[in-house]
């Protein structure tokens, strides 16, 4: 048998499945099976089988020697190539350039130890495919070490994508605790993920308004937080030349002393809130009247103290919700300690315990009068502004 094709001038080439036979001295053909209605992959493999080869699954042709995950990994690669990641750390390749990318992915995948990072990253395709299969620990640190170098000029090509001229920047202080003795700027300081009593590095970051991270700055771990201010601004100015821009900054961020210095600063703007103490002053002077709450959420005041600034107050309903909720439990919880009390009174074994002075204390909070804070966030002031900026520079 054989597999005999006839062209056709205008249409498909037939295709039939025929076989050779004799009458005496004579050789004909006959035909089997009309095959043209197959596709042409199916035929060859009919052809073959009549060649005598022997066909098997795909699967059993190969043997399965290693099967990584690779998804994840071409994802972050594109996203990568996207953001031009690559040309922000270093616009000519190299082996260092390839292990900090390579870092980066694996951060994003699985965050761990340098030491483990470069374990764990052969049992996908990231080190292959990111081209540091060979890389150890030492590799890591030492391209840490070279990004470092490189931090002023990413920096910059980051400022010079995300920031422009008469735009808003946000920055904020923030901390880590550090498990070990050797690290000069770790010291015990005001902990901001719950780990008191425990050394710590703060670190600043300076972002665009939607909270794209620009640049970024390390502090002992005592270091408050309007101490580092002062130098981002100038930052903006010296390194990344920009000449009129609006810093924000919560209230323990931008103190009185960096607001005058900014006032001499033309171009510079900011937004920043009043505190508790200053929102009681406003309340007790008839400068900001707690009734107008009740027509508006939003209304705009002055007051002497804040000569040449604009001052907008706002209610935060969700925040009065949670501290009238807060307020509730602990007054719950001073009544269950009262019960405990009551009944250790009336058996003569009331005695001053662990528990009797904070619950003193509690007592005494939970008897003064709610601060103006419980009904207002904050209030918002500005000092002077271009007409192309938002006519707010103290914010919520």
């Amino acid at each position: 048998m054989h597999i005999h094709i006839i062209p056709n001038r205008d249409s498909p080439p037939t295709v039939l499945l025929r076989e050779s036979y004799r009458e005496g001295t004579k050789v004909s053909k006959r035909t089997l099976a009309n095959l043209s209605s197959l596709p042409a992959s199916q035929v060859e493999a009919i052809r073959a089988i009549l060649r005598g080869e022997e066909l098997r699954p795909v699967a059993q042709c190969f043997e399965i020697t290693a099967s990584r995950p690779h998804g994840q990994v071409q994802a972050i690669a594109l996203a990568m190539e996207r953001l031009g990641l690559a040309s922000l750390i270093a616009s000519k390749p190299s082996a260092q350039r390839d292990l900090v990318l390579a870092m980066v992915a694996a951060r994003i995948m699985a965050p761990a130890t340098k030491l483990a990072t470069t374990r764990w990253w052969h049992s996908t395709t990231l080190a292959e495919d990111f081209g540091v299969a060979n890389a150890d620990e030492d590799d890591l640190y030492e391209a840490m070490d070279w990004l470092l170098k490189r931090q002023d000029q990413i920096q910059k090509k980051l400022a010079a994508r995300h920031l422009h001229e008469g735009g808003m920047v946000l920055y904020d202080l923030s901390s880590s605790y550090f498990e070990g003795e050797t690290c000069p700027l770790a010291k015990r300081g005001y902990s901001r993920d719950g780990k008191r009593g425990t050394l710590q590095v703060n670190y600043g970051l300076l972002t665009d308004p939607r909270g794209c991270p620009v640049a970024v700055s390390v502090h002992d771990g005592n270091t408050s937080d309007s101490t580092t201010f002062m130098p981002e601004v100038r930052r903006l100015r010296e390194d990344f030349h920009l000449e009129q821009v609006v810093i924000v900054g919560d209230r323990g961020m931008i103190s009185q002393k960096a607001i005058d210095e900014m006032s001499e600063l033309d171009g510079i703007e900011w937004i920043t809130a009043l505190k508790s103490a200053s929102i009681r002053s406003l309340v007790e002077q008839g400068h900001l009247q707690l009734d107008l709450f009740d027509e508006r959420n939003l209304f705009e005041l002055s007051s002497p103290d804040f000569p040449g600034e604009r001052l907008v107050a706002c209610r935060n309903g969700q925040l009065a919700k949670l501290r009238a909720y807060k307020r509730e439990q602990l007054l719950a919880a001073t009544e269950l300690s009262l019960e405990e009390i009551k009944a250790s009174v009336a058996a003569g074994t009331l005695g001053v315990s662990r528990t009797t002075l904070p619950l003193a204390r509690t007592v005494r909070t939970l008897s003064k009068p709610a601060p103006p804070s419980a009904v207002l966030r904050s209030a918002i002031a500005i000092r002077r502004w271009p007409p192309t900026l938002m006519p707010f520079s103290r914010a919520m």
